[in-house]
């Protein structure tokens, strides 16, 4: 009996295989770590076109942002890493990341976020010469979903703001606006930085 349960637990323990997760959270914008955030490690199976998760590993991030943990996972079963989102979240890159044997020893799992900003636009044609007046405005977040490829156009002698505030990624936001004026063409830039929680109102004279 004694060598039938030494035999079973030989055949237990070969099923399953040891691997390293690496986990690390920083903010998109800053590169900051994010430490205090929650982690899971977990087991899922598919059943009956349903999945079934079990956690196998949860804590904290430490100072640095990082977690390592080491565990014996079933060879038959799916594997994910997932990361809690801070407060006020309004960007991510990867919340859950699914790994498998064939990724090896150690897994690097690897999560990125930044917490909103409040930004309210006014475009103001102070020196206004006639209808012929165009202002052209190209807008790029440092992360998020404003790529800059876009240009909102405004002639004559334009005043225009946002509704209210958006909520946008924090990090730099990178201005350009060209004025045609006259017979002239001017292009300015300019770079703003929306710190986490704040509200902002940038304004352009032109």
């Amino acid at each position: 009996m004694k060598y039938l349960l030494i035999i079973a637990l030989i055949l237990f323990v070969s099923c399953k295989k040891k691997q390293t997760i690496h986990i690390t959270a920083k903010n998109a914008a800053t590169g900051e770590p994010y430490p205090g955030l929650t982690y899971y490690v977990v087991t899922y199976t598919n059943i009956n076109g349903g999945t079934k998760s079990k956690t196998v590993a949860t804590g904290t991030l430490d100072a640095n942002g990082e977690a390592i943990v080491t565990e014996r996972l079933p060879k038959n079963k799916g594997r994910g890493v997932r990361v809690v989102e801070p407060e006020n979240s309004c960007y991510n890159k990867n919340i859950q990341l699914y790994f498998s044997e064939e990724d090896g020893e150690n897994f690097k799992a690897e999560f990125e976020f930044a917490e909103c900003a409040y930004s309210k636009l006014i475009i103001n044609n102070a020196n206004c010469n006639g209808a012929s007046d165009k202002f052209v405005l190209f807008r790029k977040n440092q992360i998020g979903s404003i790529n800059g490829n876009f240009g909102w156009e405004h002639m004559g002698c334009a005043y225009w703001e946002t509704n209210g505030y958006s909520d946008i990624p924090m990090g730099n936001v990178y201005f350009r606006w060209e004025v045609s004026r006259n017979g002239t063409n001017s292009i300015y830039y300019d770079t703003v930085f929306y710190a986490p929680g704040e509200y902002k109102t940038y304004e352009i004279n032109y």
